[in-house]
């Protein structure tokens, strides 16, 4: 049985930075990058996620399978002017390695920020997804997450436009499943 973990990263030790590099290259290269179609360089990525810890909008969230950082996400509240959306956030840039699939790290990770939403008062969880990755389409589903809306011009991959799928969550009803 695998050791899988879910937590709210504040500070990325180097071997963390490392692991979360590799999860996300690796992500990226499988077609489920949060944006990015090629991996950047390494550099890049670094100054990426050290980049999301700093802005006080964003919670990073980590899983890790067997101790290794297999994937993340972030928990994105409005910023504070905007008074009319503070009841909701945003979950974006998930992401699991292609290496530790299969697992529920996506299922695991998703109902930790669900969680820690709730914690702070969030009502609406929205998020938004390339209409190729079944897999989160199917998943966020599962959880109660209703489809609102389709972009048929979301994204452009190899030349061609790629339909996304937009969703949410009203936290106050649901339980986690």
């Amino acid at each position: 049985m695998a050791d899988v973990a879910v937590e709210i990263v504040e500070r990325l030790r180097p071997s963390d930075l490392n692991d979360l590099c590799d999860a996300a290259h690796a992500a990226i290269a499988g077609g489920g990058g949060f944006g990015w179609l090629v991996p950047p360089p390494r550099e890049v990525l670094e100054r990426y996620w050290k980049g999301v810890l700093v802005v006080p909008e964003r919670m990073l969230f980590v899983v890790r399978l067997d101790g290794v950082i297999a994937g993340s996400a972030q928990l994105v509240r409005p910023p504070r002017n905007n008074e009319a959306q503070a009841h909701s956030a945003t979950l974006t840039t998930a992401f699991v390695a292609p290496w530790a699939r299969g697992h529920g790290l996506a299922r695991t990770l998703t109902l930790a920020v669900e969680a820690a939403a709730r914690e702070q008062g969030i009502r609406v969880l929205n998020l938004d997804v390339r209409e190729t990755q079944s897999a989160a389409v199917a998943l966020y589903g599962s959880l109660g997450y209703h489809r609102i809306g389709r972009h048929p011009l979301y994204a452009m991959v190899d030349g061609a436009p790629v339909a996304g799928l937009y969703f949410f969550k009203d936290l106050s009803e649901a339980t986690e499943q």
